[in-house]
């Protein structure tokens, strides 16, 4: 890019001497009509300093000199770089779009966002962030990159992010499953104790059983056992004397005829 100082003299003319230096070195000196330093081509006919294809390493103070009453003038010139036209990209994350901007070189660049192509107040980062709640289907992105020259845009992205059915963060995910953990390990002890309870009392009704069973069983063996007994006893008690008694009556004719 090409700059043109401001003049140092209100006539066109070149008898006067005339001096430019930047950064206190000189860079165009003349006197009178002769040229010391420099290029006739670098100085106007008023005496501005002609600066041709401008580079960063241009920027600094620039000082005119010259022996006319106007004196010496100094001027303070900022040489900035054109913005290249940036670069827009997006990731999408579980509950977030990023939307980046990038520039070639980000030193004195400012940065603007647009959605819709309106304008976001208050957006001036490399990186835009938007929820994927509030995130609509076909809303438009640009950013634009600047300086006090220039300024450039970039494409226009539409992010086709899908919001997922149920959006959790990381911890709570984390906690639901630890809980879920502990519910289950919770149940499955209750279910061994219940089974070991169950199991004991089966084991006592099952030994309890047997144990009415055995006394029963004795029960039903003692009356059997005695009653052999009991009738030989009976029998015994019971039976007639194996050599009969005289009736009274033959006692009584056998007595008589002697006592007769």
């Amino acid at each position: 890019q090409n700059v043109t100082l401001p003049s140092v003299h209100d006539q066109p003319g070149n008898s006067y001497s005339l001096q430019w230096t930047h950064n206190k070195k000189v860079v165009f000196s003349r006197q009178q009509s002769k040229v010391l330093v420099g290029k006739a081509g670098d100085i106007s006919e008023y005496g501005a300093l002609l600066l041709k294809n401008l580079q960063a390493a241009g920027a600094g103070v620039y000082e005119a000199s010259t022996q006319t009453p106007n004196g010496t003038r100094t001027h303070h010139l900022c040489v900035m770089e054109k913005v290249s036209k940036p670069q827009l990209s997006y990731v999408c994350e579980s509950n977030a779009v990023h939307l980046k901007c990038d520039a070639a070189k980000r030193q004195d660049l400012a940065i603007s966002w647009t959605q819709d192509k309106k304008a976001i107040p208050s957006e001036t980062r490399q990186t835009l962030s938007i929820s994927l709640t509030e995130l609509k289907e076909q809303t438009s992105f640009s950013c634009s990159v600047y300086n006090k020259v220039s300024k450039e845009v970039s494409q226009t992205l539409k992010p086709t992010c899908k919001s997922p059915l149920l959006c959790f963060r990381m911890q709570t995910v984390v906690a639901v499953l630890a809980g879920a953990a502990g519910l289950i390990l919770l149940l499955f002890i209750t279910v061994v104790v219940l089974c070991c309870f169950r199991r004991r009392s089966k084991t006592q009704m099952k030994f309890r059983d047997k144990e009415e069973s055995r006394m029963l069983s004795l029960k039903k063996r003692e009356p059997e056992a005695m009653s052999p007994d009991y009738e030989t006893m009976h029998s015994i008690q019971n039976s007639p004397s194996s050599t009969p008694k005289p009736s009274p009556r033959a006692c009584y004719q056998s007595v008589s005829p002697s006592d007769a």
